[in-house]
């Protein structure tokens, strides 16, 4: 393996315990013939989180969205392949795929993973986490509805406020809600002017990349993508009331 083989073996913190550890040595054991062993006897809380953590955290979820239907199909993993190599280079999207077909065979307890998960990472980094797994939603160009009550599960075991869960969701749901930029921005479309322009930079200060920068480089492009979002938003609230 490449660079996911990096930090499988040497960067992971908590994600070498609990239950995602446990899937993690089971997917290993089966890529490599019962030759590598990983010990889940860690404590949760007790390490601090590593960009291994996130991408390890991100596949054993996005197993779990691609499941929520009941079928995973060879164009749905087509599509996901084009998403790991646009976030994580062509040498990584290989070897995530490859752990990804693993997980998928696997029965994974969408609860206890999460509730790992949200034990551990920060609320910024959770957030990433729900933009990532509403992007690969998204993929075919629709958030089913098994989909979206999948990622609504997560969020709430990850305690994450509905605004901002609503606000993570709504650049994907242009086509069918006309207040999907005010929900971006986590108001009401009763907003004036002025506080547009309020929660615009509140909203840009919450999504700056440099929030998740210690998970990498390639968490710090993809987070990119919702501040966009945002300066979307309110480029189209400014166009509808023509805001200066």
């Amino acid at each position: 393996m490449g660079s996911f083989g990096k930090w499988i073996g040497g960067g992971l913190g908590w994600a070498f315990g609990g239950p995602i550890g446990a899937l993690i040595g089971f997917t290993l054991g089966s890529m490599f013939d019962g030759s590598v062993t990983v010990n889940t006897s860690h404590s949760l809380g007790q390490s601090r989180t590593t960009e291994g953590d996130f991408k390890m955290s991100l596949l054993v979820l996005m197993a779990c969205i691609m499941k929520a239907d009941g079928r995973v199909d060879k164009s749905e993993l087509a599509v996901v392949k084009k998403f790991l190599v646009a976030n994580f280079g062509e040498e990584g999207a290989l070897d995530a795929l490859q752990i990804l077909k693993n997980l998928l065979d696997q029965h994974i307890d969408e609860t206890e993973v999460a509730m790992q998960i949200g034990m551990n990472l920060n609320y910024s980094s959770k957030l990433e986490l729900l933009h990532l797994l509403f992007n690969i939603a998204y993929a075919d160009g629709e958030v089913v509805a098994s989909e979206l009550a999948t990622i609504q599960r997560i969020a709430n075991i990850f305690r994450i406020d509905s605004l901002d869960f609503d606000s993570i969701k709504a650049p994907y749901m242009k086509h069918v809600d006309s207040d999907w930029a005010f929900k971006s921005l986590e108001i009401e479309s009763t907003a004036t002017n002025d506080e547009i322009k309020k929660a615009y930079r509140r909203m840009a200060m919450k999504y700056h990349p440099d929030k998740v920068n210690d998970l990498g480089e390639e968490v710090k492009i993809s987070a990119t993508e919702k501040f966009r979002s945002i300066n979307e938003a309110y480029e189209s609230l400014k166009k509808q009331r023509g805001i200066a």
